[in-house]
């Protein structure tokens, strides 16, 4: 069994202050920051949080960012005041509001959280960066191309960070499943297959509604967004076929993508099958198994297999949540570019874009078609 320690699976060069660039799933994106502001900030003791919302979510974030050093839960949310202030109750929040604007407008909030519904993501977050904040929005950040580029538009002009929370990505077993991938563990990556299911009995779920539901933007954007960033390119075409609930979203939707190198993707998602998730690497020489690839623990393990012999890695992990909140005080304190970049956040739209559009129209359609 090969151990890994967090430390040296959480490496990522990130020079700190001005022009900042990385490269991420492909890309290459560069960002300058306020200088001035990003001083004062780091001045600060502790960024001061507020929650638009009393959404179920909220269980995961709120005691990563109560056992933050560096972050503080000061307020929460609702349209609804009385169910503001439950939800403070509960978690022992100090400041309850009745209105979103409300939280927006008080100056006492550094950073917002957005678990809205799907639909309601690109608004709010245009308006809480537009107010000064900087915003941590849950997956997806938009849901056309054109939200994105208002979001990204909204944080360039105020000068703040926006990053889109996809936890899975700040745990250490994403790091060291892509730095195996790039260091030829399973030789030329040929496949990837991937899943995330499970049966949603609520029937009034936020997450059926058309506008903004269905299982592909739920879930199907894991195993997307991962694909994405272990192999480091971005897919050229994309392949999809889906099964339509009452409402209209896909409870079920299949998956595949086409990548420039020649490897393929395929996954399936969806709302009507037991829960599971999974990730296989393919390659040329070998086999990556990720059991857990989107909710790792505290420890985690993969298998690789290569050359007739199974080889279990043990890596040292972290608290799931804990990453995406202290990776925005990172970027708002340091000055150091958030692990999910806008571009990055674009990218990943523009995928399940065309995968949405080859359902619609039974046919392969090109990434760039949508992008």
């Amino acid at each position: 069994m090969i151990k890994a320690t967090a430390e040296e699976d959480a490496r990522i060069l990130r020079p700190a202050g001005g022009v900042l660039a990385s490269s991420e799933a492909g890309f290459t994106h560069a960002r300058t920051y306020d200088e001035g502001r990003a001083a004062e900030e780091a001045k600060m003791k502790k960024l001061r949080w507020g929650i638009l919302g009393a959404a179920r979510i909220n269980k995961a974030l709120v005691p990563p960012l109560q056992a933050s050093e560096r972050n503080e839960l000061v307020a929460v949310a609702s349209r609804r005041l009385e169910k503001a202030e439950a939800e403070a109750r509960q978690w022992g929040i100090p400041r309850s509001f009745g209105s979103y604007e409300a939280l927006l407008a008080d100056s006492g909030i550094d950073v917002v959280y957005v678990p809205l519904p799907n639909a309601l993501h690109a608004e709010w977050t245009i308006r809480a960066a537009r107010a000064g904040k900087h915003v941590l929005c849950e997956k997806p950040l938009a849901l056309t191309l054109e939200e994105a580029d208002r979001v990204a538009a909204a944080a360039r002009e105020a000068k703040v960070v926006v990053a889109e929370a996809f936890m899975y990505r700040h745990h250490p077993q994403t790091t060291k499943l892509r730095e195996l991938v790039a260091g030829g563990a399973v030789g030329t990556p040929r496949l990837v297959r991937g899943a995330f299911t499970f049966n949603l009995t609520r029937e009034t779920d936020v997450r059926l509604d058309p506008q903004g539901g269905g299982s592909l933007w739920d879930v199907g954007c894991y195993p997307v967004s991962f694909t994405r960033f272990v192999l480091g390119e971005e897919p050229a075409e994309a392949f999809g076929w889906q099964v339509t609930g009452p409402t209209g979203i896909d409870e079920t939707f299949a998956g595949q993508l086409r990548f420039p190198s020649g490897c393929l993707a395929s996954f399936d998602c969806g709302f009507r099958a037991p829960f599971r998730t999974s990730i296989e690497i393919v390659g040329s020489e070998g086999v990556l198994s990720v059991p857990h690839p989107f909710k790792p623990g505290p420890s985690a393990q993969v298998l690789l297999s290569r050359g007739g012999a199974a080889e279990s890695i043990e890596i040292a992990g972290q608290e799931l949540y804990r990453g995406e909140v202290e990776d925005l005080a990172d970027a708002v304190l340091l000055g150091r570019p958030p692990r999910v970049s806008l571009a990055d956040s674009r990218a990943n739209t523009a995928a399940l874009l065309a995968l949405f559009r080859s359902a619609r129209e039974g046919k392969p359609i090109a990434v760039s078609a949508t992008a």
